[in-house]
């Protein structure tokens, strides 16, 4: 089982209900896909390196991880250098999820990328378990309803900012 594990660069610090899923994938042998930004990808690294768990691989645009704490497989992701910021680094996120079997998301509830990964995930009908750091709750989101279901639980300014965001997606999320 390939789980790719993501989340905003703002989250630094893993809860115990977080670390108790990774602890659950460490268990049980699974592959995790990663990757190389500051925040919850830098934080999942840590946790796994602490452990010397090999079944880690850091998918990094264009090769050039910025974080390798594990000294793990590094996944190049080809990406145009002529994209820009979010749209640069977000190639190596859709990578992940067309490989992945499952995603493990920590979201803020606030972050675009981890919300884009999220609707990937969901786009595919592969399941994903959000954690909702505001509420220390989790979701499992495997389709446009539960995407939806969950964004209700968002401000409206959020979730009008994410229509911009997803209006390539199949999933369009509602103003609430």
């Amino acid at each position: 089982m390939r789980i790719f594990i993501a989340g905003p660069r703002a989250i630094t610090r893993l809860d115990s209900d977080v670390t108790s899923k990774l602890f659950s994938i460490y268990e049980k042998g699974y592959d995790v896909l990663v990757g190389d930004a500051a925040g919850v990808d830098r934080s999942v690294q840590k946790y796994y390196a602490n452990r010397g768990y090999r079944n880690v691989t850091v998918f990094a645009s264009n090769g050039k991880a910025r974080n390798n704490i594990g000294d793990w497989n590094v996944e190049n992701v080809i990406a145009d250098p002529g994209l820009k910021k979010f749209d640069f680094y977000k190639q190596k996120d859709i990578a992940m999820a067309n490989i992945a079997d499952y995603g493990f998301m920590i979201w803020n509830g606030e972050s675009m990328g981890t919300l884009n990964n999220i609707v990937n995930l969901a786009d595919q009908k592969k399941p994903c378990l959000v954690y909702l750091m505001s509420r220390k709750e989790f979701f499992n989101v495997d389709n446009e309803e539960k995407c939806l279901k969950l964004l209700s639980l968002c401000s409206p300014s959020v979730s009008g900012a994410y229509n911009k965001l997803i209006k390539t997606s199949s999933i369009q999320i509602a103003m609430f």
